[in-house]
């Protein structure tokens, strides 16, 4: 009799588990080093919501974009571009029709030193630094957002023996934060945190001196929860969270 009372103990658990298919199904989301902050936002808040972990991996948009072709298991991709989502699209990698904007990313030269760098970014010009820091243009959109602004100064060639250059943004943030690169370009959600005090010196570099950085995800399989959690997103409480984390979004 007991055995039997075991049995029907493991069933009840086993039919209380496939009741909710949405908590067996954790999803795997490779994401934009940039959007690191917001998206932990984000996941706290779903799971708070919905009971349901999110696994979050972050690094270049350039190098998970690589390891998403060559067949890394990731259920969604939150890119920094539009580009590497588009082009995995192409390739038939990822749900048909789910590429959308989710942000759109913003720039900043950033030093850790108060009054290093002033509000129209001149000190580019001026020169009083041995090293800069950029994100890898070849992997990563900020990288390529701040060649764009060197080159349209006329700069990139006069200071790229000075160039130092991170793997990611974040890598990038951390050069700067560290004190090996006086200065160096960020993404300004790497500053503009809620509840999070700017620290050193900074310029908001103007949109029009590079490309936008319109970011996009990807939906790669049909995980229900990675679904449901792009809808999260999309919602009025994800897009809040964005906004809260120095993000502007698409128009619709």
């Amino acid at each position: 009799m007991q055995f039997f009372r075991y049995l029907l103990f493991i069933l009840i658990i086993l039919l209380g588990c496939s009741a909710n298919p949405l908590l067996a199904a954790t999803p795997r989301i490779a994401v934009a080093s940039n959007f690191a902050h917001a998206m932990k936002s984000l996941a706290a808040q779903y799971k708070k919501e919905s009971g349901q972990e999110i696994v979050l991996a972050f690094g270049s948009t350039g190098k998970h974009y690589a390891q998403i072709y060559h067949g890394a298991p990731f259920d969604a991709f939150f890119a920094a571009d539009v580009r590497h989502p588009r082009l995995l699209e192409e390739k038939g990698i990822g749900i048909q029709g789910s590429r959308f904007t989710y942000a759109i990313g913003q720039l900043a030269l950033w030093s850790a030193s108060k009054g290093f760098v002033d509000d129209a970014g001149r000190v580019l010009q001026q020169g009083g630094f041995r090293h800069l820091a950029i994100a890898n243009p070849k992997l990563a959109p900020y990288g390529l957002a701040a060649r764009q602004v060197l080159q349209g100064r006329q700069l990139f060639t006069t200071l790229e023996s000075r160039l130092i250059f991170g793997e990611n943004i974040s890598q990038t943030y951390q050069f700067i934060a560290s004190g090996n690169a006086e200065l160096g370009f960020v993404a300004w959600p790497q500053l503009k945190r809620p509840n999070h005090t700017i620290q050193g010196s900074y310029w908001l570099v103007p949109q029009n001196l590079y490309t936008p950085i319109e970011q996009q995800a990807l939906l790669l399989t049909d995980n229900r929860v990675a679904r449901d959690f792009i809808h999260f997103v999309q919602s009025p409480v994800g897009q809040k969270i964005i906004l809260a984390h120095g993000y502007t979004l698409a128009k619709k």
